[in-house]
């Protein structure tokens, strides 16, 4: 299947690892000019040699703290001054951390807002005049299962991550003219070192072995395990291709089933 994706610039944002670099890794394979980013150098360093054993290609590494300006605003311009204006990007981030309400403090939800609403904002908006000279673009944001169906215990992540759909959602209605398209992939539970961090802290609240609340995830699942961050990729390359064009504005859930609304 053509996806006429080749030589397209993209940049990945917290690519280290898990979802993130998988994404980066399907890009890869498509031709596109790759760059990643994180504020872990050594994930980075790491990541970048491994993809490049693997297709004798290394992608772009940057150093940035997506929860600061400054370093969001050098990322772009390195990837300009490399690889050109940036056609697709793919705004991911780790979670917050989670908590019940009464366990967070204001600099908690500031961190959060930092890290998950406007890193999406700021990366956006720095991105878009590029897009629009040239009549294309594409703007995915990855998200969670919890902004159709909030988690036990994320309320950082169920709140912030809400506001990127509506910030999408708002976006894609003003740049669809241009022949940009915004739209959010929620991932269910995903086989990544957040989920196993997950997994530690509920297992500590119930006692339980970490091992045994992962399986209990999976049997949560309709189809019975938990999903691989390649296939979250695969959606996430999907819809950045000429053959999803016509998707805009969209949250689509990769899930395995779990969540229990109809839409």
């Amino acid at each position: 299947m053509e996806l006429h994706l080749k030589d397209k610039t993209v940049l990945v944002t917290a690519a280290s690892m898990g979802i993130g670099r998988a994404v980066a890794e399907l890009f890869i394979k498509e031709g596109c000019k790759v760059a990643i980013c994180s504020r872990n150098k050594e994930n980075l360093l790491k990541t970048a040699q491994e993809i490049k054993s693997l297709y004798d290609i290394e992608p772009l590494w940057l150093i940035c703290d997506i929860n600061k300006a400054a370093e969001i605003e050098n990322a772009v311009n390195v990837v300009r001054h490399n690889y050109g204006d940036i056609d697709i990007l793919v705004n991911n981030c780790g979670g917050p951390m989670p908590g019940f309400f009464e366990d967070l403090a204001d600099e908690h939800w500031q961190d959060a807002y930092e890290q998950v609403l406007m890193s999406t904002v700021r990366f956006s908006r720095l991105v878009l005049p590029g897009m629009k000279s040239k009549n294309w673009g594409r703007i995915i944001n990855i998200t969670s299962l919890a902004v159709k169906q909030p988690v036990d215990n994320l309320i950082l992540s169920n709140s912030l991550r809400s506001g990127v759909t509506a910030f999408a959602k708002t976006l894609s209605n003003h740049v669809g003219k241009y022949n940009i398209t915004v739209n959010n992939v929620a991932p269910g539970y995903t086989l990544t070192s957040r989920l196993y961090e997950l997994a530690v802290t509920r297992a500590k609240h119930s006692g339980e072995s970490h091992e045994h609340v992962l399986a209990l995830m999976a049997n949560d699942v309709p189809v019975k395990r938990l999903a691989r961050p390649d296939e979250i990729a695969s959606l996430v390359v999907y819809l950045a291709s000429e053959l999803a064009a016509y998707i805009t504005g969209s949250t689509i859930a990769i899930d395995g089933g779990i969540i229990k609304s109809t839409y």
